[in-house]
C-alpha cells in the first residue's frame, strides 16, 4: 500500500499505518528511526526472518512473546540455546513455530558474536550497507535493492541463516538504512532530520 491517509489528528500518514490496530504507533514511533543499539538490530533480523512467508502483523503482535522466549534477544544468550531450548520453543504457541527459523536465530546469534569480535558491533557493520542518496527510489516501490542484495550476500558470506535480499531490505526500512516513509507522510520529515543527526557507527 503506497498511498497515504490523513488521520484523525489531521496528519498525512503512510497507508499502511491504518491496516491494523497496532501499526499506527509502529509507524509513528519504529519504522524508519535510525538505530545504532545491537541488540535491537539483532531482534529486528531476527523478526523479520520469522515474518517470512508470513504478514508483519503476526510478527508484531507477538513480538512480546518472542522476546520472552528469546531472553530479549540477547545474542550472547541465545547462543547458548541447546535442543532443549529448540524443543521449548516449538511447544511455544506465542511464537512463529518453525523449527528452521528457530535454529536459524540460534544460529545467527553465534554469527552475531563473531561479529562483534570482528567488526566491533553489529551496527558498525550494518551501517555499512545503508541506502545512500544516489541509490534512493521512490518510497514504497521496490522489496529488495543493491544494498539490500549485497547485505544479504554478506550476511551469508558469514553464515547467517534465513537472511535474504527481501529480508534485508525490510530490516534497513525498519531500522533507518533508508527512508521509506512516502514523502507526503509528516514523518518522512522527522526520519530526515534524525537521520541527519545520526552519527554512522564506526
Amino acid at each position: 500500500m503506497n498511498n497515504t491517509i490523513v488521520g484523525k489528528d489531521g496528519k498525512t500518514r503512510c497507508g499502511w499505518s491504518a491496516s491494523a490496530p497496532d501499526f499506527l504507533h509502529y509507524h509513528d514511533h519504529e519504522w524508519g528511526f535510525p538505530v545504532d543499539d545491537d541488540t535491537r538490530l539483532f531482534e529486528k533480523i531476527c523478526l523479520e526472518s520469522f515474518q517470512s512467508g508470513l504478514s508483519w502483523r503476526t510478527i508484531l503482535t507477538k513480538r512480546d512473546n518472542f522476546r520472552r522466549a528469546f531472553a530479549d534477544f540477547d545474542f550472547y544468550k541465545v547462543a547458548t540455546f541447546d535442543q532443549v531450548d529448540v524443543q521449548r520453543l516449538m511447544q511455544d504457541a506465542g511464537i512463529v513455530r518453525n523449527k528452521r527459523k528457530i535454529a536459524a536465530t540460534i544460529n545467527n546469534a553465534k554469527r552475531a558474536i563473531e561479529m562483534v569480535e570482528q567488526e566491533g558491533s553489529l551496527a558498525a557493520f550494518l551501517w555499512r550497507y545503508r541506502t545512500l542518496p544516489e541509490q534512493e527510489c521512490a518510497a514504497q516501490s521496490q522489496t529488495t535493492s543493491a544494498p539490500s542484495h549485497a547485505l544479504a550476500k554478506a550476511l551469508k558470506k558469514r553464515g547467517w541463516q534465513f537472511v535474504g535480499p527481501t529480508t534485508a531490505f525490510a530490516f534497513m526500512q525498519a531500522m533507518g538504512l533508508l527512508n521509506d516513509h512516502l514523502p507526503d507522510c509528516f514523518i518522512h520529515a522527522e526520519i530526515e532530520s534524525a537521520r541527519q543527526k545520526f552519527s554512522i557507527p564506526e
